[in-house]
C-alpha cells in the first residue's frame, strides 16, 4: 500500500510538469522557426555530404556534417529556442499561471527546458542518423575508413551534449537579462571569441571548434582501444604516394583514389582525446547553468 501511495503521489506531482512539457512540444512543433530549421538542416546536411562525397573519408565527412551544429550556423537557432521561454512577453504572460494555479516556477522552467532539449535532440538525430548511415554503408570512391559504432554513438552523444549546454546557456542568459534579443547578442559576442581562444590551445573539453576537429579521432575509437594503434596508422599514412602508385602499376592493380585531408580535421594533436573529460567539460556547465537559471527565475518578481 505504501509503495502504491508513493507512486500515486509522484504521478500527481509530475502532472503539471508533463502537461507543460506536452503543451510546449506541441507549440514548438507548430512554430515556423522549428519547421524552417528542420528543412534547412536537412538540406545543408545533404549539400555537405554531396560536396565531399568523393573527397573525404568517412570520419572527416561525418565531422563536416556535424560542423553546423557545433560552430555555425545552428548555434543561433538553438540559443534562440533556449532564450525565448523565460524572457520577454512570454515570461510576463505566464505570471498569472504561476501565481494563481498549482504550477511551480521550477516545474515550468524544467518542463520548458526539457521540451527544448527533446526538440533539439530530435531534429539533430532525425537528420544526422540517416546521413551517417548513408556515409558509412555506401560504397564511395575513397579508401575505407575505420569508423566504429562505438565512436559514432559517442560522437552523437557529445554533440548532443553541446547542444544541451547551448539550450541551458540560453535559458540562463534569458532569465538574467529578460530581453531575448539582448540575451542572444550577448551570447554571440561572448561565445565565439571565447571558443576561438580556447580552440587555439586545442581544448576540446570547452571549445566546440576544437571538439569538432577532434571528432575524427573519436569516430575511429573502439570500445577497447589497442595501445599504439594510432601510431601504426600514422606510419602507414606516411608512405609516399609516389611509391604506392609505382607498386600499383607493377602489380597491375588500380591505384587507390587520392583522398583530400582537410587541414581543419587534423587528428594527430587529439590522440589523447578523453570521452570522460569532454563529457564533464560540457556536462557540469550545463548542470550549473540550469541550476542558476532556476534560482534566478525563482527569486525574481513576475
Amino acid at each position: 500500500m505504501d509503495s502504491t501511495d508513493k507512486t500515486s503521489k509522484l504521478g500527481t506531482r509530475m502532472m503539471p510538469y508533463l502537461a507543460i512539457l506536452q503543451h510546449d512540444l506541441r507549440a514548438l512543433r507548430a512554430s515556423r522557426l522549428v519547421r524552417l530549421w528542420l528543412a534547412a538542416t536537412a538540406v545543408l546536411t545533404l549539400v555537405l555530404a554531396m560536396a565531399n562525397w568523393s573527397k573525404f573519408q568517412n570520419a572527416p565527412l561525418i565531422a563536416s556534417l556535424l560542423f553546423p551544429y557545433l560552430v555555425f550556423p545552428w548555434f543561433f537557432v538553438v540559443v534562440v529556442l533556449g532564450v525565448s521561454p523565460v524572457s520577454g512577453s512570454r515570461a510576463e504572460a505566464l505570471a498569472d499561471g504561476i501565481l494563481s494555479r498549482p504550477v511551480g516556477r521550477c516545474e515550468y522552467l524544467l518542463a520548458t527546458w526539457s521540451a527544448r532539449v527533446v526538440l533539439v535532440w530530435g531534429i539533430y538525430l532525425l537528420v544526422l542518423i540517416p546521413a551517417i548511415a548513408l556515409v558509412t554503408l555506401a560504397r564511395r570512391p575513397v579508401p575505407e575508413d575505420t569508423v566504429t559504432i562505438y565512436g559514432t554513438v559517442t560522437t552523437l552523444f557529445l554533440v548532443g551534449l553541446v547542444l544541451t549546454f547551448l539550450v541551458s546557456l540560453g535559458f540562463l542568459m534569458g532569465t538574467l537579462l529578460r530581453k531575448p534579443l539582448l540575451a542572444v547578442v550577448v551570447l554571440i559576442f561572448l561565445w565565439y571569441p571565447i571558443s576561438y581562444i580556447l580552440s587555439v590551445f586545442s581544448l576540446e573539453e570547452f571549445s566546440p571548434i576544437s571538439l569538432n576537429r577532434a571528432l575524427c579521432t573519436q569516430l575511429r575509437q573502439s570500445w577497447c582501444q589497442v595501445e599504439g594503434e594510432s601510431k601504426v596508422n600514422i606510419n602507414q599514412d606516411a608512405v609516399p604516394s609516389q611509391f604506392s602508385q609505382i607498386l600499383s602499376v607493377l602489380s597491375g592493380t588500380k591505384p587507390e583514389p587520392k583522398v583530400e585531408k582537410p587541414e581543419f580535421f587534423e587528428t594527430e594533436e587529439f590522440d589523447d582525446f578523453s570521452l570522460l573529460r569532454v563529457t564533464l567539460g560540457y556536462g557540469l556547465p550545463t548542470l550549473i547553468a540550469v541550476i542558476l537559471a532556476a534560482l534566478s527565475f525563482y527569486l525574481r518578481d513576475l
